[in-house]
């Protein structure tokens, strides 16, 4: 007679706790970035459109011809590249922040239980993240542009597109027109934006959280008499203001990489950064030139619906790295589970 197996034979419980326990930012990072990236890239797509459009449009105007002309599908245009490199880019990127807080409190480095040294450690572990996460981001996000403005693209070729190119198309047009460094075209603004991007990201996020009640050890205590919302809400909360008020920080540089990509992609004539910056601002006429308010306020068109979108994309995303990782340190060690 054959011995009794236990339940779990088929495989090792204590050795996936540990394996979620050792690799938890890189878990946290991917549950979670899935999530909050369907539900952002809508506003994603239309925030791109708006941001390259040569005439005034309302959000719900853009919407509603989006849906007309495209459909549903139109709003999540491109939306398997950022859900293919999610894997790549949030992991690597949360990785990367982890150990290097994890390497700055090993050697006590900015270890002051203050808002200070905590926020500046998250800076400097975001600058780090996001500069190195550029190289290997860059080329899809230059696709996602494509992907997103394949309509905005003919329209400047003087071409109606009766059924928008897939995505393999549209790399190999990419790689027809400018070669392999094609898919690099304007990388300085994607470095630029996404160093510092990044940190102010974190730099804010880790501050926003102390200011929350959570120390420099990462324990959360109870929040601040002056608003006693449950801690549950607080990652949500520090989520939505670090993601709006760092994207309103480097939304210009945004638009401007984004316009550059644009004019490239279209095959029309480069223009330098601070040559297309310029135009943004003062308009294409140099005898004419618009005022710098109105200027402004085009450069910053688009950024109503990027907030939401960071509201929602960044309140989701840490709302769920915490619930995630909360699982994770409830599991049983290999001690526990014996």
């Amino acid at each position: 007679m054959s011995e009794k197996r236990p339940p779990n034979y088929l495989f090792d419980s204590a050795a996936l706790n540990e394996s979620l326990k050792s690799n938890k930012a890189v878990v946290c990072a991917l549950s979670a970035s899935y999530i909050s990236t369907f539900a952002g890239y809508p506003l994603d797509s239309i925030k791109s459109r708006l941001q390259t459009t040569r005439q005034r449009i309302s959000i719900p105007r853009l919407a509603l011809t989006v849906y007309q002309e495209e459909g549903i599908i139109g709003f999540y245009r491109g939306l398997w590249i950022p859900l293919m490199t999610i894997s790549f880019v949030r992991a690597a990127s949360f990785t990367i922040y982890t150990r290097t807080k994890e390497f700055f409190r090993e050697r006590r480095w900015l270890d002051r239980n203050r808002i200070f040294d905590v926020a500046a450690t998250g800076g400097i572990s975001g600058a780090l993240s996001g500069s190195l996460i550029s190289f290997g981001s860059a080329p899809f996000e230059l696709v996602k542009v494509r992907r997103q403005l394949e309509y905005t693209i003919a329209a400047s070729k003087g071409v109606r597109l009766a059924k928008a190119p897939s995505t393999m198309e549209a790399v190999r047009d990419i790689f027809r027109t400018n070669g392999t460094l094609g898919l690099y075209t304007g990388f300085p603004l994607h470095f630029v934006r996404d160093t510092m991007g990044t940190a102010l990201y974190f730099f804010e996020y880790d501050g926003f959280r102390y200011i929350m009640g959570r120390n420099a050890a990462g324990e959360q205590g109870d929040t601040p008499p002056w608003l006693p919302i449950p801690v549950s809400l607080v990652p949500f909360l520090c989520g939505s203001l670090a993601g709006v008020t760092s994207w309103a920080l480097i939304y210009p540089l945004d638009v401007v990489k984004t316009k550059v990509q644009q004019r490239a992609l279209a095959g029309e004539q480069r223009r330098g950064i601070f040559e297309t910056l310029h135009r943004l601002i003062r308009g294409p006429d140099p005898n004419a030139p618009k005022p710098i308010l109105v200027g402004l306020a085009r450069l910053y068109r688009g950024l109503g619906v990027s907030a939401l979108r960071s509201v929602t994309t960044h309140g989701l995303l840490w709302t769920f790295f915490d619930l995630t990782a909360s699982y994770i340190d409830r599991l049983p060690g290999k001690d526990e589970s014996q």
